[in-house]
């Protein structure tokens, strides 16, 4: 199996989620984190998912349904920089998948400015040896304007709190994806 990004990310999140903790998906859309997440965190866990699109939710939903997994998880119709007006305590886990929508449209996507303030807003509320997953697109419809945000901003992080490591793939074509991984330290 050649690795990607999503294998990284989900090796990730596999060694440091557990069962009974508080997960956030801040880009629902097919429903794959979510899911991901949920069997996981089990059923003494908990999972936020955020999605701007109707059409996201719904496959959520119904993949969920699917596989009997459609509990303990809220998905929220809401962009995911309004994460503070929905979730007031202490995470264990955040993953973004920024870009737009798989088989959706694609004039509808992840904005720097609002992944920023998603990506600060889960790091205030990120328990202490808690993860963020940023599985960052770049090039063709979603541009580089976001993956340039992101770095910088998470470039910037402070040291002491934060180990932050970007996992890019060199030898492939048509940019993709990098994987960011956050890991809160005190």
């Amino acid at each position: 199996m050649k690795i990607n990004t999503t294998t990284l990310a989900k090796n990730f999140i596999k060694e440091n989620l557990k069962e009974g903790d508080i997960a956030i998906d801040a880009t629902m859309g097919r429903g794959n984190d979510t899911l991901f997440l949920r069997e996981i965190v089990g059923d003494n866990g908990f999972v936020y998912a955020f999605d701007i699109q109707e059409e996201a939710l719904e496959a959520t939903k119904n993949r969920l349904i699917e596989n009997n997994l459609y509990n303990n998880v809220e998905l929220i119709l809401d962009g995911h920089q309004n994460i503070d007006k929905y979730i007031n305590k202490q995470i264990d886990c955040a993953v973004f998948n920024f870009g737009y929508l798989p088989r959706g449209n694609h004039n509808i996507s992840t904005k720097a400015n609002t992944s920023i303030i998603a990506i600060e807003k889960c790091l205030k509320i990120l328990k202490v040896k808690g993860v963020i997953s940023l599985c960052v697109y770049q090039g063709g419809d979603t541009g580089f304007e976001e993956k340039d945000a992101i770095l910088d901003f998470v470039k910037n992080l402070d040291y002491n709190k934060y180990t932050v490591i970007v996992s890019e793939f060199f030898n492939r074509p048509n940019y993709p994806p990098i994987h960011i991984k956050i890991i809160k330290e005190i």
